[in-house]
């Protein structure tokens, strides 16, 4: 098999790139010549004590590692695929308390209570309360509009609904909602200077967002009403979740639930704005499909990763115990072998394999129908509200190592 030409230094965790953009034509040339490609890195840079990574770029390989975890831990390092290098590693064990970093039999337990919260009658009774919050935020947002109409997409619109969901599925009051966006921000912004967000801010954050939640927990325990929390923290009989598993539920929730869906409906914009007859052809007929094409081509988490548990192999590659291997989804949501014509935005894409929601296994999102519901909701309302919608400006990229964020997105009525 050839070797890939790529780039002199070429890695798809550095934030410098993902700033700037998705590499797809080198997970195109990785795919073809080098689909599981070692990706060297000096020793710490990362916040690991190794020199590099496995990255796996083709569709079918990131789907075989996701469904074995008895292969590949999400424990052992976390599946964050890069810290940044002044992190310590007591730091990075104490996210191992983190659903997200949990390998069976404990993530089991813990997902088997947290779903209570996700069933689809849970979904169902969110979805009539969020259908009018999605129609008062996009109508706000017209009305808070600068003289010319233009506004910021991302603040106005893009980052309510999710929020506004967690606080109703959870229980938060609305009005702390922005502390809520605030603490989740300082958690993943440690990469991008313009926040000037260090590692130690953004670990404050998440201790604050953490007693938060579990104050919120011991209060149901105390004197139980009619929400999720207390059928997480205090079903008797069933298992439940300890005030500190809560929290860090939340934590998860204000991350995984959050900062994806708002990213998923900033790119769902720009995409529209910039494939104006896929914009004119939603608004006509609203295809179901539209939800899922939108988080294909978003892909918001670009990568998490896995470490071996033990000698095996991967596509025909051998990894060894320990080795560290990085999940490209925006890579396997491109793959040719699995979507036709995977550069073109068509919300009528069906089938939609996507891996947008993690490549199945025991970690596959455990929020999608909420997620889906949410994008469905605000894009139905913007289609209603503001039809002439336009861009007025080039997006904001965030710079972050594992996350395909925008940070700006000004649009016109």
């Amino acid at each position: 098999m050839p070797c890939p030409h790529l780039p002199e230094g070429f890695d798809a965790t550095d934030p410098d790139l993902l700033q700037d953009r998705i590499p797809f034509p080198e997970f195109a040339q990785l795919r073809q010549t080098a689909p599981v490609w070692w990706c060297p890195q000096p020793r710490g840079i990362t916040g690991f004590d190794d020199e590099g990574y496995w990255a796996v770029t083709r569709h079918a390989d990131v789907k075989y590692v996701s469904t074995h975890p008895e292969l590949f831990s999400s424990t052992e390092n976390t599946a964050v695929i890069r810290f940044n290098e002044h992190i310590t590693r007591d730091q990075i064990e104490v996210q191992k308390l983190i659903m997200l970093n949990m390998d069976p039999p404990e993530h089991t337990r813990v997902r088997q209570i947290v779903q209570r919260g996700f069933t689809p009658r849970a979904i169902r009774t969110l979805e009539t309360a969020l259908r009018e919050r999605a129609r008062a935020i996009v109508a706000e947002a017209k009305r808070n509009a600068a003289a010319d109409g233009s506004f910021d997409f991302v603040t106005q619109v893009a980052v309510e609904l999710p929020l506004q969901a967690i606080a109703e599925l959870i229980g938060v009051p609305q009005e702390d909602r922005s502390r809520i966006f605030d603490w989740s921000n300082k958690m993943i912004a440690y990469d991008d200077p313009e926040y000037a967000i260090t590692e130690e801010i953004g670990a404050e954050a998440a201790m604050e967002l953490i007693g938060y939640s579990m104050n919120m927990a011991a209060a149901r325990k105390e004197c139980p009403a009619q929400d999720i929390v207390t059928q997480l923290v205090a079903a008797e009989g069933q298992g439940n979740l300890s005030s500190d598993e809560f929290g860090f539920f939340v934590l998860l929730l204000a991350v995984a639930g959050n900062e994806t869906t708002r990213n998923a409906i900033s790119h769902g914009m720009h995409a529209f704005l910039t494939h104006p007859d896929q914009w004119e052809l939603y608004k006509r007929e609203r295809p179901a499909t539209a939800a899922e094409e939108i988080v294909r081509w978003a892909t918001p988490v670009v990568s998490f990763q896995r470490t071996a548990t033990q000698d095996t192999e991967i596509g025909g590659q051998k990894i060894r115990k320990g080795d560290r291997v990085g999940l490209f989804y925006s890579s396997a949501n491109n793959d040719p072998e699995v979507f036709e014509n995977p550069e073109v935005f068509d919300i009528t894409r069906d089938p939609n394999p996507h891996l947008g929601f993690g490549g199945g296994g025991p970690h596959f999102c455990l929020g999608k129908s909420l997620a889906v519901n949410e994008i469905d909701l605000i894009f139905n309302a913007l289609a209603d509200e503001l039809p002439g919608l336009s861009l007025a400006g080039d997006p904001r990229r965030l710079r972050a190592a594992w996350l395909n964020g925008i940070k700006e997105l000004q649009v016109r009525i």
